[in-house]
Parts: C-alpha cells; sequence; structure tokens
C-alpha cells in the first residue's frame, strides 16, 4: 500500500461521487430528486463528523452493512451465507429486535455513518426493521432483496420512506437468473421493477458477477433492459468462492480490470444511471476496505464482523457500542497488519484467509 494514500479522503470522495451520481440520476422525478437532494446535504455534514473524528485520531467508515435476518425463502446456488450457516431454514433465535437495530441505526448516524447496506437472509422478511430505518432519514439504507416479498405495503412504505432503496439481485437474463435462484425468480423480479417504475419509487439491481457471466452482465443489451425498467444502480459484486470446485468462477486480474474499464466507459456515458463494483480494485484504493477501514458488519445476532464473507467475530453490539466494536482487538488487528493489503485469488481476501481471521480471534480471547 502507498504510504502516501489517504484512505479518509479516498472514501469520502466515494461517498461524494455516489451522491452527486444518484442526484443526476433522479433530476427527472421531482420526489426523489428532493429527497436526494437533502440527503446529499446530510451526506456532507456527515463528512465533516467523521474527519473530525479522524483528525482526533478516530476512524468512522462511511458503510455498515447490517443483515437483519438469518432466514430467507430462496436456496440460491453457491449462496455464501448458507455455506457458512449465517442463512439458515431454521426460525431465527436471539436474533436483534427492530429496537435494538434502531439503537444501531441511532448511534450510527450520530457518528456520521451514510450508509447502511441491509442484507440477511432475505432482509424484507423484517418489515419491522425496514420501517425503523425509514425513520433516520439521514442515512440511505440499499436493501439487498431477492425480490420476491413486494405488497402494497411495501410499496407504501418506499413511497413515504424515500431513504429506503431497494436493490434486486438479478444474475442476467432469465436463463442466468432462474439457473441460480430459482424458476420463475426473472420474471417476478421485472414484473416487480415495472411496478417499482409506475410508482415512481427508485431500485437498483445487484448483479454477482462470474467467470461465466461477465460478459452477459456488463453487456449494453442487459443494462438497456435494467434502464428501461426504470432501474437507476447497479452494483457488481465479484463471486466468492465458497467451494475449492467453485474456484474457476472467481474473477481473476484480467476479469476485474475489463469490468472496471467497462463501469468507467459507463459512467462517462451515462448519468442516470449509478455503476458501484464492490471490492472493485482493491490494489487502487490501498486494499481491502473491510474491518472498519471502509465499512464492517453486523451479524443478525449482533456480532460485529470484518465482512460478511468473514463470519467472525470478537464483539456483540448487544453489549457494547458501535464505537467500541469499531476498537474491537480483531478489528484492530487486522487495521494494522498486512492482510488487507494481500493479493489474493479473488473475491475476498478475509474469506480466502480466513483461517488466519481465526488465529487473530483466538489470539485474543
Amino acid at each position: 500500500m502507498s504510504e502516501n494514500f489517504d484512505l479518509q479522503n479516498y472514501l469520502i470522495k466515494g461517498v461524494e461521487r455516489l451522491v452527486g451520481e444518484a442526484v443526476r440520476a433522479t433530476l427527472k422525478d421531482p420526489k426523489e430528486s428532493a429527497f436526494m437532494l437533502r440527503f446529499s446535504a446530510a451526506s456532507k455534514k456527515a463528512s465533516k463528523k467523521r474527519r473530525a473524528a479522524e483528525d482526533k485520531g478516530e476512524h468512522i467508515p462511511p458503510f455498515l452493512i447490517a443483515s437483519i435476518t438469518s432466514k430467507c425463502n430462496l436456496h440460491c446456488e453457491g449462496c455464501y451465507s448458507r455455506c457458512t450457516d449465517a442463512t439458515n431454514d431454521c426460525e431465527p433465535v436471539r436474533q436483534l429486535t427492530a429496537a435494538d437495530w434502531e439503537g444501531v441505526f441511532d448511534e450510527a448516524d450520530g457518528l456520521g455513518i451514510s450508509f447502511i447496506l441491509l442484507a440477511g437472509g432475505e432482509p424484507m422478511i423484517r418489515r419491522d426493521v425496514l420501517e425503523a430505518a425509514g425513520r433516520h432519514q439521514n442515512i440511505l439504507f440499499p436493501v439487498f432483496t431477492n425480490g420476491t416479498f413486494f405488497d402494497e405495503r411495501y410499496y407504501e412504505l418506499l413511497d413515504k420512506r424515500r431513504n429506503i432503496i431497494p436493490v434486486m439481485s438479478i444474475e442476467g437474463d432469465r436463463e442466468h437468473t432462474d439457473s441460480r435462484r430459482g424458476n420463475g425468480i426473472y420474471d417476478k423480479l421485472m414484473t416487480n421493477m415495472d411496478k417499482l417504475s409506475e410508482r415512481g419509487l427508485i431500485f437498483g439491481a445487484s448483479v454477482t458477477v462470474t467467470c461465466e457471466n461477465l460478459q452477459e452482465v456488463t453487456s449494453d443489451r442487459f443494462l438497456a433492459s435494467l434502464k428501461k425498467r426504470g432501474c437507476k444502480a447497479v452494483i457488481y459484486v465479484e463471486y466468492v468462492p465458497v467451494t475449492e470446485d467453485s474456484k474457476e468462477l472467481a474473477p481473476g486480474d484480467k476479469e476485474r480490470e475489463y469490468l472496471k474499464e467497462r463501469i468507467s466507459d459507463l459512467r462517462s456515458q451515462s448519468s442516470d444511471m449509478v455503476y458501484v463494483s464492490f471490492p472493485g480494485d482493491e490494489k487502487s484504493s490501498g486494499g481491502c476496505i473491510a474491518a472498519g477501514r471502509g465499512f464492517f458488519h453486523i451479524n443478525s445476532h449482533g456480532g460485529a464482523e470484518p465482512c460478511p464473507f468473514s463470519p467472525y467475530s470478537d464483539i456483540n453490539v448487544k453489549d457494547h457500542s458501535l464505537r467500541e466494536a469499531l476498537d474491537s482487538p480483531l478489528f484492530k488487528a487486522l487495521q494494522s497488519g498486512d492482510v488487507l493489503s494481500d493479493d489474493h485469488d479473488g473475491g475476498c481476501v478475509l474469506y480466502e484467509k480466513r483461517s488466519l481471521v481465526q488465529s487473530l480471534i483466538a489470539a485474543n480471547v
């Protein structure tokens, strides 16, 4: 990592770019653009809070990922969450309540965290938590959903609380999507997108990128179909291999470079859609930004983890504040070592080096 690399400045500029693109993407929708302009002002205030904390030696990341339930109604092929038992078919036990999550959102707002990505399991199962999220207008809540739980009550909530943005998972065309997520899912997603667009509600798409679908999900045809239905953001998530025999699906340096250049081209060609790649080009961003460098993860039971792909924790927000979680021995060990900047085969350096993460926890117990 470059000694001159300024992580905080990199993250602040990244947040400002995302918000700026989101404002431009919604200018034709007065109700949505009015919210985005208000959020833009809130985001700038949050950046000042984080910068002030940084000046005092305290690093606050702008992003948080919250997995609000371990329950899901689908069994998608190669799901990392099921492979790590973070998602299962058992009824959730001892998970954070809506009040617990509201406390997390309150503290996040006070710290200057601007984005909280709601995940699961299937997050739309927890309507109570989404309602709590909607009350925190200074924070944008992208909801990573399989898109099967939309109903009239949800449409009303999304219309009232514009800071909740559904981001529906799709793998490309019907064949690619249904083969991984189940028969009929693609058509259901298309129907939901049309209904959201008819109501003037902003939404995005989340795409798991593999070596097999890279060309399909970055094609003009696929992106045009999303744009036609009113999609305003496409988030590309690199596939993380969960078994030895699935490693060949993970994008390598060649594929990552192509994705980076393709996204750069798309951003220059269109101002009415936002394109994001995760984790993106880690080498140019100073390494992996998990473990509190740029974001961290809270699982459905309250455990603070470096990343959803690294489900290990040494502190729980039921008993500790977010500040204390960010200062946990595990996070500090990862931030001060070389693990986050190490080269790796693809997807997630912490997943690939999970035995090392486990040893760090054991060393600090």
